[in-house]
């Protein structure tokens, strides 16, 4: 691949835009997602073998084709150097196909598509951490005071729904994973095969039902609480410490349960890809 930024972009011959902002950020987000070596992932000068082309199997339609043929070469282990390319004004009388914003737009969407681990896992865990220890400070405490504000039912309950949330999109990131891996679009990784060797969907269903369990008894210590003082109002503190947490285990359960079920579909998947 040839590395216009090495060789020497002439005046005139790269908007500015491209060469400050859009190059770059598209080029370091490959890299970064990808770990791929190539640090201009659009230059069109580019030589392959004819086998190592048709092995990517290359489907996209338009300019995203640029970073589909580095992204599945990386992905397919396939070695990539770059080398020195001058850059020249255009010489064509017509003016180019490329559109900024929309192209560059295409290029970031086929980059997610193919990370989940970015779109999905990265995402989950800054959701679900923060709202998780938010919610557990806030339980233990019955209410938190920082710098004269009172943080208590209200907050508790959204930082539960931003940890619910983060748990999702976890489980939507290994579902993701798994699937890409099934259907070939992502190559097994050891590690991965270790960690799917040790997990099954017995395991998963029993963690789920323990959480589950565990929610269901911590509620209906809250219930019996709440019977006591005649059914009449709660207090924010037994709303923080026991009701709003125990629901966010029985739904954190019931996901995993029912994750794990579709886990296992797509282990079907791989099974009947490799007898095929």
């Amino acid at each position: 691949m040839g590395n216009r930024f090495l060789g020497g972009i002439e005046p005139g011959a790269m908007p500015w835009h491209h060469y400050w902002i859009g190059n770059p950020i598209l080029s370091g987000i490959g890299r970064l997602f990808f770990g791929c070596p190539v640090r201009d992932f659009h230059c069109g000068l580019r030589g392959f073998r004819k086998d190592a082309i048709e092995r990517l199997q290359l489907s996209t339609t338009g300019m995203e084709f640029a970073s589909e043929m580095v992204i599945k070469a990386t992905l397919q282990g396939l070695r990539i150097t770059e080398i020195p390319t001058t850059l020249r004004p255009d010489g064509r009388s017509r003016p180019p196909h490329l559109r900024s914003f929309r192209d560059g737009w295409r290029h970031l969407r086929f980059m997610l598509l193919y990370c989940p681990r970015w779109l999905f896992v990265m995402t989950g865990m800054t959701l679900f951490v923060p709202g998780l220890i938010l919610m557990t400070a806030i339980g233990f405490s019955g209410g938190l005071q920082i710098a004269g504000t009172e943080l208590s039912v209200n907050t508790s309950l959204a930082a539960a729904m931003v940890a619910l949330v983060g748990f999702q999109l976890l489980i939507t990131g290994t579902f993701a994973r798994q699937f890409a891996a099934a259907i070939g679009i992502h190559p097994r990784q050891p590690t991965r095969n270790r960690m799917e060797r040790h997990a099954s969907l017995e395991g998963g269903i029993v963690l789920g039902l323990v959480a589950v369990t565990v929610g269901a008894a911590w509620f209906g210590s809250a219930f019996l609480i709440w019977r006591g003082v005649g059914y009449g109002p709660m207090t924010a503190e037994l709303t923080v410490s026991r009701v709003i947490p125990s629901l966010f285990l029985c739904m954190v359960g019931i996901q995993a349960v029912f994750g794990s079920f579709l886990m296992s579909m797509i282990g079907l998947l791989k099974s009947d890809r490799r007898e095929r």
